[in-house]
């Protein structure tokens, strides 16, 4: 029995090792495809070098029964590992046009200055009128916030952003984006490898929310928030103080753990600690029915009247040029 124990515990560690060494070999090929200087025949020959040691070190090991193979592989992974920390983010690239300027603000009590707030006129993708502003926005006047989700494609992910409305009907759309370099298309996997920066976007509605209606061929939903006017408040502030922040210190976009959604979590946790994860804060074209079981949407009525409601796909596309974007979207919301 207790050979037989032995030789069960061996097996056991031995496909514990094999696991890792699979599940961090594949990590390091991806790391070193994403991240390796040089064009894509540099990324691929590195790729290519690194799992053809990988699988060459596991066939000696099996081969020897040695352990002499695995130190050798922990000894490459840990320079991996520090040639990978090494990696930083910066602003100092050339950026797309809509994600070139970075956003930040000033406050002089209820009165806050945005600069670089986008305003394109968008025809195309590639067809646009670029326009940056700076704007001035009293925070004693604040009337509404909305969230606003775009949905591309699968039900289960949407991008997600806050609308802030004022007394005088004007609009600020606030949006946490992957911060492009020029000619780069988004991946949901080099989110994980550091391909990205994060950018802070200020935006009109007339801007942000037809791009993705208009252009892109996105769905997009707006849902009121309940909201008091402190919390408005501090969440705009959080906004202006997150811009602040990246200009100083850049930062990378993670598909996970810094994308449009954890980073207004982590802002509104400052403000409200009691607020609970929910994988639905991933998963987030559900993150309506969230919202309605933390307090912050109308529960008089269900999710799936809100979402009848908010849609706002038709209407903006309808809006003609000229129209009062803001105040075509939500007609007849109520």
């Amino acid at each position: 029995m207790t050979n037989k124990y032995r030789s069960i515990g061996r097996a056991l560690v031995i496909g514990l090792m094999a696991l890792i060494t699979f599940v961090s070999g594949a990590w390091g090929t991806l790391a070193l495809w994403y991240q390796l200087p040089g064009g894509s025949v540099t990324r691929t020959a590195g790729s290519v070098v690194w799992v053809v040691a990988v699988i060459a070190l596991v066939v000696f090991a099996v081969a020897r029964r040695s352990w002499l193979p695995l130190a050798v592989y922990v000894v490459a992974y840990a320079a991996l590992l520090c040639w990978w920390v090494s990696i930083a983010p910066s602003n100092q690239r050339i950026w797309s046009d809509d994600v070139a300027r970075l956003l930040h603000g000033s406050v002089a009590g209820s009165e806050v200055t945005l600069s670089n707030v986008r305003n394109f006129n968008w025809r195309k993708e590639d067809d646009y009128d670029v326009r940056w502003e700076t704007r001035h926005y009293d925070l004693d006047r604040l009337a509404s916030a909305d969230a606003v989700l775009s949905y591309w494609g699968s039900p289960a992910i949407a991008h997600a952003m806050i609308s802030f409305g004022f007394d005088d009907d004007s609009h600020v759309v606030f949006s946490v984006e992957i911060r492009k370099k020029r000619n780069e298309q988004f991946s949901e996997i080099g989110g994980f490898f550091k391909q990205f920066e994060t950018i802070l976007i200020a935006a009109d509605e007339s801007d942000i929310i037809r791009v993705r209606t208009n252009v892109r061929g996105e769905d997009d939903y707006l849902y009121p928030l309940r909201m008091d006017k402190p919390t408005m408040r501090a969440l705009f502030l959080s906004y202006v103080h997150a811009a602040n922040t990246l200009v100083d210190k850049p930062a990378f976009y993670n598909t996970i753990t810094s994308n449009c959604t954890t980073i207004v979590y982590r802002m509104a946790k400052q403000i409200s600690p009691g607020l609970p994860r929910d994988i639905r804060l991933l998963l987030t074209g559900y993150l309506p029915g969230y919202l309605q079981e933390v307090g912050a949407l109308d529960n008089r009525v269900s999710v799936e009247e809100l979402r009848r409601r908010g849609r706002i796909t038709d209407r903006a596309r309808n809006a003609a040029p000229g129209e009062d974007f803001s105040k075509a979207i939500r007609a007849g919301m109520n």
